[in-house]
């Protein structure tokens, strides 16, 4: 199984302005580089449109990441392709995988919030139909070179070339999903591999839905070397338990109370945060032997993944911390993980 980690770069705003936010995307910069040091997998970098998140551009962040790293995976963690332009995506994301020998990816998906749709001309009452149409023409650019193909949304192209073209003869590209079970299918349908984010309730309620990508997935006759499955969660480790919760919670209960305003939802509770640490809830927040046996269990639940990426954007502002946790994750989760994931093969 490969383990990573999924960064926001997450900033209080107005947390002394560009300064700050320079600090910021520096420190997750180094982040990176630990990962890569620590022998991770993949780093993914996600994209918002919003005060908080400083990914609005994430391949740019990414590009400056592949200067300083050698081995690790580097993703998007959404792109958000229902209101970017696919041409303009493959472009970006193919000079990534130039500039980092081959480690370039694309998660893509139709985002947790709304605020591109309009930031970019998009009507968000057509999110599912823009995602739809722009997947379409993302898959067939990294098919062809030369594309021809018309849809609503976009203009045609009429055997236009797309370049450049990525070092890796077939760039991977991941379907990031929430709960929706259309998109599950879409997904299995498509042949892409699958990234569910879970970020709250029990891995296990997501069984059925896994299991219905799989299904969908071998019934279109995809070869069976693609059907891949990766979680991205909430996660955190410390050298104790006790310092993972302490360190995570603040962090993770500020940004879900301001969210929850946003959407309706009641402040979040320490309780509903220990409960979703406890057995059987999607947080992976302890020391490094709780967190490896947790990772395990939500394998087990879902029937077998091969990636689960750590969201900890709600601790970023502790620096040293956040730098601990990841070298934990890296040097010790890991290896513990893959271990007993090879002895099950």
């Amino acid at each position: 199984m490969e383990l990573g980690v999924d960064s926001f770069a997450a900033i209080v705003p107005a947390s002394g302005g560009a300064t700050a936010a320079a600090d910021r995307l520096a420190n997750l910069l180094d982040e990176v580089e630990i990962a890569d040091r620590a022998g991770l997998d993949v780093f993914g970098i996600g994209e918002h449109h919003r005060p908080e998140f400083l990914d609005s551009a994430p391949a740019v962040i990414l590009a400056a990441a592949a200067a300083r790293t050698k081995s690790i995976r580097l993703t998007s963690a959404v792109t958000v392709l229902s209101a970017a332009d696919p041409v303009r995506v493959f472009q970006e994301f193919a000079t990534l995988d130039l500039l980092s020998k081959g480690r370039a990816e694309l998660v893509v998906g139709r985002g947790s919030f709304g605020e591109a749709y309009p930031l970019f001309g998009m009507r968000f009452e057509d999110y599912d139909a823009l995602f739809a149409e722009k997947l379409d023409l993302l898959l067939q650019i990294r098919a062809n070179t030369e594309v021809h193909w018309s849809g609503k949304f976009r203009p045609s192209l009429s055997g236009q070339g797309v370049y450049p073209r990525p070092l890796q003869s077939k760039l991977p590209v991941w379907l990031g999903v929430g709960g929706t079970p259309r998109s599950f299918a879409r997904a299995g349908e498509l042949g892409l591999p699958l990234m569910v984010a879970i970020i709250g309730g029990e891995f296990r309620r997501f069984r059925p839905l896994v299991d219905l990508y799989r299904e969908t997935y071998r019934r279109a006759g995809h070869p069976p070397e693609g059907e891949r499955v990766g979680v991205h969660a909430l996660g955190f480790v410390a050298d104790t338990v006790e310092d993972a919760k302490n360190v995570f919670f603040p962090g993770w209960a500020r940004m879900f109370t301001d969210i929850g305003k946003e959407r309706g939802w009641s402040p979040v509770s320490r309780a509903q945060f220990e409960a979703m640490c406890g057995p059987g809830g999607a947080f992976l927040v302890g020391d490094p032997k709780a967190v490896a046996r947790k990772v395990l269990e939500a394998s087990d639940a879902l029937g077998g993944i091969s990636r689960m990426t750590f969201q900890m954007s709600s601790a970023s502002g502790e620096t040293v911390a956040m730098r601990r946790s990841i070298e934990l994750l890296g040097t010790e989760v890991a290896p513990a993980v893959r271990s007993r994931t090879a002895v099950r093969v």
